[in-house]
This record gives structure tokens, C-alpha cells and sequence, in this order.
């Protein structure tokens, strides 16, 4: 059993800071209660990156499925998307005191940081939180693998993905009543299963990496995530053999 960790890589979705009642694609009070738990774990000691999608404004692969938009295109806008949403959580820590760096894999020397893994490194060093933004900077990859990727060159001792959902099951609880959810599996046990994770890439190198993936769920409060980075029992583990 963990004992805590200590670097981490958070994975956001974008739709959990949009308005869920007034479908504005971006509320500032989900905002504002995202910012004062990150300050709270930061004040913590956590060292953290976040890569916080942006589907709530915009999602690449439903524009080019639905819309018939180009893939490419539809994927360099999506990651736009996850820059705007990375902006808006770093001005918001500002206001608590909290300093973020916003790194960007798509150079955009006005507004945020163009990312280099020896900066962001530096930056995580001096105790600023960083947002990474921009997904990997190429198509046809998801923020997830933007996510295991940051992780994999920050040497970071987990990723945590939150979720709709409190973990992963053998099969999808909202169809399933019966269906089970793993405390703690294998990654090699994923894949034997196929149970719906992570896109393949990011899954990958988490597991190439040895960089344990915890899924917890986001919909109720973002305590579930201190609970992770303390090594608690929440959500599902994957590790390594």
C-alpha cells in the first residue's frame, strides 16, 4: 500500500468547471472551489501539474465525427481550448496567493510559457503549480496522453485521473448493477480485460514508466484527490508488477 506521493500529475476534465445547470461553458464559482482545493493541497506540500482538458468548450474528436471538420484542425482547436481553460485556473490561483505557471506545448510567447521539461522542471522545484496546457502539442493525441507524457518527463510519482466515476470496474456500472470496481489492479490486468482506462497511449506510458495511475472520482468534491496523493484507499490504483 502507498504511502503518499509526492509529485503529481493531475488530469482534469474540462467539463467539470463548466456550468452544470445554466450549460455556460465555463462557470467561475466551479472555478473558484477547483483553485481552493488545489491551493489546499498545494499548501500541503504537494509539488503539482495539471493538464485540465477542453471539452467543455470544445472537444476535437466530437467536432470531427459530428461535423465532419477536419481531424487535425478540429484537434489544434481543441487544444486551444485546454489553454484558455489552463488560464482561467491560473489567474484564479493568483487571486489565493498560489503562484502557477501556464505552460503551453504550442508557443504563445504573449500570453503563458512556451513548455520545456527543464523549465516546467525548475518551476515544480521552486514550489509553483504548474498548468499544462496545449495537450502534447501534436493531433491526434488526448490530453491523457498529454497527462502521462508531462508525467513521464517530470518524473512524477503518479498520475491522478478524476473522473465521473469513483474508479474502474469489470464493466460499466451505469449499465451494471452488479458490476465490480477494483480497489487495486494490475496494468497487465487492464489490458487482459480491456477495461476502459485511458486511451492507449497515455495508458502505455504510464505502465512503460512505472508511473502508478489512480482514478477517482471528481463529482461530488475534489477532496478525492488529496485522499490519493496521501496514499488512502480511494478510487483505483493501477500499478505496476
Amino acid at each position: 500500500m502507498s504511502t503518499g506521493y509526492k509529485r503529481a500529475i493531475l488530469k482534469i476534465s474540462g467539463e467539470m468547471l463548466k456550468d452544470k445547470f445554466g450549460g455556460e461553458a465555463i462557470a467561475i464559482g466551479a472555478v473558484r472551489v477547483f483553485c481552493e482545493a488545489i491551493r489546499d493541497l498545494h499548501g500541503g506540500g504537494f509539488e503539482l501539474g495539471i493538464v485540465v482538458g477542453g471539452g467543455n468548450i470544445f472537444r476535437g474528436a466530437t467536432a470531427n465525427e459530428m461535423f465532419k471538420c477536419d481531424r487535425v484542425s478540429a484537434d489544434y482547436v481543441g487544444m486551444l481550448a485546454t489553454t484558455i481553460n489552463s488560464m482561467l485556473v491560473a489567474d484564479g490561483l493568483a487571486k489565493l496567493g498560489v503562484a502557477a505557471t501556464v505552460f503551453s506545448s504550442m508557443p504563445m510567447p504573449d500570453i503563458c510559457e512556451t513548455y520545456y521539461p527543464r523549465h516546467a522542471q525548475r518551476d515544480i522545484a521552486a514550489g509553483k503549480v504548474l498548468l499544462l496546457a496545449g495537450g502534447t502539442g501534436r493531433a491526434f493525441f488526448s490530453t491523457d496522453s498529454a497527462a502521462a507524457l508531462r508525467a513521464s518527463e517530470l518524473n512524477a510519482d503518479v498520475v491522478v485521473k478524476v473522473t465521473k466515476v469513483d474508479g474502474v470496474y469489470d464493466r460499466d456500472p451505469q449499465k451494471y448493477s452488479d458490476a465490480k470496481k477494483f480497489d487495486r489492479i494490475f496494468f497487465r490486468e487492464v489490458l487482459a480485460q480491456r477495461l476502459a482506462v485511458m486511451d492507449s497511449t497515455a495508458f502505455s506510458l504510464c505502465m512503460d514508466n512505472n508511473i502508478p495511475l489512480v482514478i477517482v472520482s471528481g463529482e461530488e468534491n475534489w477532496k478525492n484527490i488529496g485522499r490519493a496523493l496521501r496514499g488512502e484507499a480511494v478510487g483505483t490504483t493501477i500499478f505496476s508488477d
